[in-house]
């Protein structure tokens, strides 16, 4: 039976079913400095995006057969060089996406009725300056009826369109490869409804839409950037809640100086676990510290399908 290293932890549902098919879990954090010469003691190691798995680290663990990856994106990890070497590398897809549509969501209705700076001032200028505040958050937006834009339409950028759609917005959809426009919603009493986006070139969806969602891997070079921000439509709100990268925040920040960018929420940013400064304090921006998976469904979702899938390799 394996033992296996959760070292940026794992749900109690994946540990259970682990143990239960008769491997050992040991769940106490490593540094990442000190993996090197501990993990040779481990069969398999599972990771979120705080520790990484690069080819040094592979190379100094030879007896390292399993890398899992709790979540979408394995871009802390070298899977082909990992690959290239023998080692299993399996992720968690699906499992979090219901709950990074929402965050984004949760973004875009703070931006549009100023949560993010009425939670600001509240507490110091409520008391005060009330019908000041009052009258200065009076310009609030409605989502129904506006375009949202998705940039990259793999599993999370589905299921933001879902929740577009049952608001009433319009959705226009772009990705590098080709894909289905159609999506099903499910309603409560298990009805379902299938309705279809609108495919739009990158071009097309930056100049028409009023909400800007991306959803694309790491990448080397940012998808927003300058050239990007001059093409959109003046006070468009963007969220970014897939990778810090993505968007090039110092174009951002010019943005929203100038006021093309009305509104930006970010659940990601370039340097983690040290963002930038003006993004922190910008009274423009709705931030979160990187939680777009972090609701109890998902991490007890993605524990299950990572458990599985070890389970699965090591029965082979």
């Amino acid at each position: 039976m394996a033992k296996i290293l959760a070292n940026d932890g794992i749900d109690p549902v994946g540990k259970s079913l682990l143990e239960r098919a008769g491997h050992t879990v040991d769940t106490q954090n490593i540094p990442q400095d000190q993996l090197a010469s501990r993990l040779n003691e481990y069969d398999a190691i599972t990771v979120r995006s705080a520790t990484k798995v690069r080819k040094d680290l592979i190379d100094a663990t030879p007896n390292l057969k399993l890398i899992g990856r709790g979540g979408v994106g394995m871009d802390n990890i070298d899977v082909e060089y990992a690959k290239g070497k023998g080692l299993a590398v399996v992720n968690t897809p699906a499992s979090s996406s219901l709950s990074v549509a929402e965050l984004v969501f949760a973004h875009l209705f703070t931006g549009v009725r100023f949560l993010h700076d009425a939670n600001r001032k509240m507490p110091i200028e409520g008391t005060d300056k009330f019908n000041d505040l009052k009258k200065a958050y009076t310009k609030g937006i409605e989502l129904r009826g506006k375009t949202i834009g998705i940039l990259g339409f793999g599993r999370i950028g589905r299921e933001v369109a879902k929740i577009a759609l049952g608001l009433g917005m319009e959705v226009l959809a772009y990705d590098l490869y080709d894909f289905n426009p159609e999506v099903e919603l499910t309603f409560m009493g298990a009805s379902k409804v299938k309705l279809h986006v609108k495919k739009a070139s990158k071009e097309e969806l930056l100049k028409n839409s009023d909400f800007i969602s991306v959803h694309t891997p790491a990448v080397e070079k940012p998808e927003l950037g300058a050239a990007e921000f001059a093409l959109m439509k003046d006070g468009v709100f963007v969220v970014n809640a897939s990778r810090g990268g993505v968007i090039d925040e110092n174009a951002l920040l010019t943005a929203l100086e100038s006021g093309k960018v009305a509104f930006a929420g970010l659940d990601v940013f370039e340097n983690e676990p040290k963002p930038l400064e003006a993004l922190l304090k910008h009274p423009k921006i709705s931030l979160t510290p990187h939680i777009g998976a972090s609701t109890g469904e998902a991490q007890e979702r993605i524990g299950a399908e990572l458990a599985n899938l070890i389970i699965d390799f090591f029965r082979k």
